[in-house]
Order: C-alpha cells, then structure tokens, then sequence
C-alpha cells in the first residue's frame, strides 16, 4: 500500500532505523570508477529544488530521474528526500545546471511513498515517485527528456552509471561501477563525491551511450539514508514492493 500527498497543478512546487544486519557478498568485478567527476548530466535526471510562492526557484536538495510510465509525468527519487516537505513546495529540474532549466521547470503535484516507510521508516522502503506537470499545459516531462525503464527484481552486482547533485555544488556529478549486493535487500555503490544532495540519484545500468537512458535498479538511499560517507552509498534492491508502489503512482495519473 502507499502513502498519496496530492497538491494543486497550479502550485509550482528523522533518520531511518539503521539497515539490515550486515554484508551478504557479491559479485562487483574491477572497479571502473573510485571517485565522482563533473557531467555534462543527462536529460532524465535532474535536481529537486525549493520554490517560493512566486514559483522562483530556491535551493537544490536531492536528485531524482524520469521513470517511463503511461502518462510520461513520472520521477523517482529516495523517499527521505521527502522529509518535511509537500507538493508545491519544491519542483524536479532536469539538467539542472547553475541555476537554469534547459528542460523547464516541473511541479510535483502528488508524492507517493510506501506506508511502511511512512510508519517505520524501513530503509528497505525508501523509494518515492512524483508525479509533475507544468501549470496550465499539456506538457509529458518524459516527451522531453524521455524516460529510465524501471528495473524490479534484477539480479544484484550490474555495472551502474550514477548522477547526482551534491548539496555544495550546481552540476551534477557522475561515476560508473559495480552495485553488489550489500544485504539479501540492499545494495552498494562504491564511488567517492556523493555527499548530501544525492540522494534520489538513480543507479542506472544498461546505458544507452545514445540516449543517457538505462534501467533505474536503485536509488540513493536505504541504509543510513544512502551511506554516512560520500564514499559508500547504498539503495533499496528494487523488487516486488517497488513495483507494487509504482502502479499505485501511474493508477490514477
């Protein structure tokens, strides 16, 4: 079951308990990066970023991507992303890049997270999907920047490309490496510059070197809310409950 915040289209927009006990081995092969470079970004990921009642944008806050759905108004990001804050408070700005909105500015006008995180906080839970739309249009986020296929029940240990927006920077930043299993429900990504900010960063595997488009297998988040150093980050393994929470999200969108 899921938790639903809705708000007006015409409105722009507590620590987890501690994961599950400890380190199941997996497959990672060769590391390919151990540090975070600058990146040119991709069109499907982006910076959450407060507003002000004059829709003006503010500070950026986490990162979130474009997730394929039916009605292309779809993003997911980490659910603790999410803490104090309700739709029309904040909006998803893809390629966000020193302040500007190559792909426009997108309003979050409903959030949906799994009660389980909303009654526990279970890592294994932090997950969020937003839906957004710019006021007064028609416009599909994803006809823009297209969209990640969602990635349920894939094995642990894929080869990731991860894009993120540290708090203390206006680019995003990126590397690509393995993504072993951490527990039996979380994985590991091990790259260095992933400080506070990049949370809700998609891990994507499968990139289209064409498109910048992949399979969303993760978001950073889940245990310690996504790792207490910007070293190590971790996610929820996407599996049945996501999937179950992603057709709540699309069910009336």
């Amino acid at each position: 079951m899921a938790v639903a915040v809705a708000a007006a289209v015409g409105l722009l927009m507590t620590a987890p308990a501690a994961g599950r006990a400890a380190g199941l081995t997996a497959r990672s092969g060769p590391a390919v990066m151990t540090q975070a470079t600058p990146s040119g970004g991709a069109p499907a990921v982006g910076a959450l970023v407060t507003i002000d009642g004059s829709g003006r944008l503010g500070t950026h806050f986490c990162s979130a991507g474009v997730v394929d759905s039916p009605a292309g108004n779809l993003v997911i990001t980490a659910a603790h992303c999410l803490a104090g804050r309700a739709p029309g408070g904040f909006a998803f700005v893809p390629g966000y890049d020193h302040g500007r909105a190559p792909y426009g500015v997108w309003a979050v006008t409903r959030a949906v997270t799994d009660d389980r995180w909303t009654s526990s906080s279970d890592p294994d839970d932090d997950v969020a999907f937003l839906q957004v739309g710019r006021p007064g249009t028609s416009d599909r986020v994803q006809d823009i920047t297209g969209g990640e296929r969602l990635g349920t029940g894939e094995p642990p240990g894929q080869l990731v490309t991860v894009i993120g927006y540290p708090d203390d920077l206006d680019t995003p930043v990126s590397c690509r490496n393995y993504a072993p299993a951490f527990t039996a429900t979380q994985l590991v990504f091990r790259c260095g510059g992933y400080p506070d900010g990049t949370s809700g960063s998609p891990l994507l595997a499968e990139v289209n070197p064409a498109t910048g488009l992949g399979a969303v297998v993760g978001v950073i988040g889940g245990y310690q809310q996504g790792g207490s150093t910007d070293a190590m980050s971790y996610s929820a393994q996407f599996g049945p409950e996501v999937a179950a929470l992603y057709r709540d999200a699309t069910a009336d969108s």
